[in-house]
């Protein structure tokens, strides 16, 4: 699977909405709201590995507020990684649609469900 596949496919599932972290928040680029981290899940999580060059490295999370947006946001893996995006995703709770609940600390919460 590569990036590209994961956004449409998440799209295609009702993950449309695209995100930026502004000041420790979500921004939903298309409307402008901002979301709190304590009104979010962390539904599903994928990372991606550059074959040919190690430096393309990306995270996607597919995130749902607890108003029912739902969107992802993009982050470089590894050297090049966003600190806003990780202390914004800090104190947000990966739970898959099977009910179980994640630590984001932990190193093996970036593995697609």
């Amino acid at each position: 699977m590569t990036e590209q596949t994961a956004l449409d496919e998440l799209a295609r599932r009702g993950f449309a909405e695209g995100f930026r972290v502004v000041d420790g928040n979500l921004r939903v680029l298309a409307s402008g709201k901002l979301l709190r981290p304590d009104d979010l899940v962390i539904r599903e999580v994928y990372r991606f590995e550059g074959i040919s060059d190690p430096d393309d490295m990306a995270i996607v999370y597919a995130i749902e507020s607890s108003t029912g947006i739902r969107g992802t946001l993009i982050d470089a893996f590894g050297v090049y990684a966003d600190p806003a995006i990780a202390a914004a995703l800090a104190a947000v709770p990966i739970r898959t649609h099977a009910g179980r609940i994640r630590d984001p600390s932990h190193p093996t919460a970036s593995i697609g469900y």
